[in-house]
């Protein structure tokens, strides 16, 4: 069983840059692929970001390419989303997930956070 809480969201400026974090609970943090999805009002969940367990892979959805980077401490028990030049487009609520293997489907998660709120004004 892994618990996920996110944190780090809030309103920024475009251009501006957040840093998310999610702290997973449970021994087996270790041993699970973490992704990063969003959902904006009004359309689906979508990937974002996701890493290996070990932290040696890590995959971004094209929208954020270039401007997100996923990573995370395992000796923490958390798993980070730094996200640079936001724009409008990235608003959304965004939830971290865990799971076997770092995949961009919403099935290859066992375990989903509450979300966290991130807003980007023009």
């Amino acid at each position: 069983q892994v618990r996920l809480v996110e944190s780090g969201g809030g309103l920024v400026q475009a251009g501006g840059s957040l840093r998310l974090s999610c702290a997973a609970s449970g021994r087996t943090f270790r041993s699970n692929a973490m992704g990063w999805f969003r959902q904006a009002p009004g359309l689906e969940r979508v990937f974002v970001a996701a890493i290996s367990w070990h932290g040696y892979s890590t995959y971004n959805a094209d929208s954020v390419k270039g401007r997100f980077t996923i990573s995370r401490d395992n000796a923490k028990n958390t798993v980070y989303l730094q996200m640079n030049s936001l724009t409008p487009e990235d608003t959304a609520d965004y939830y971290c997930a865990a799971g076997n293997t770092a995949t961009p489907r919403l099935s290859g998660y066992d375990y989903w956070g509450q979300g966290t709120q991130v807003t980007v004004s023009s």
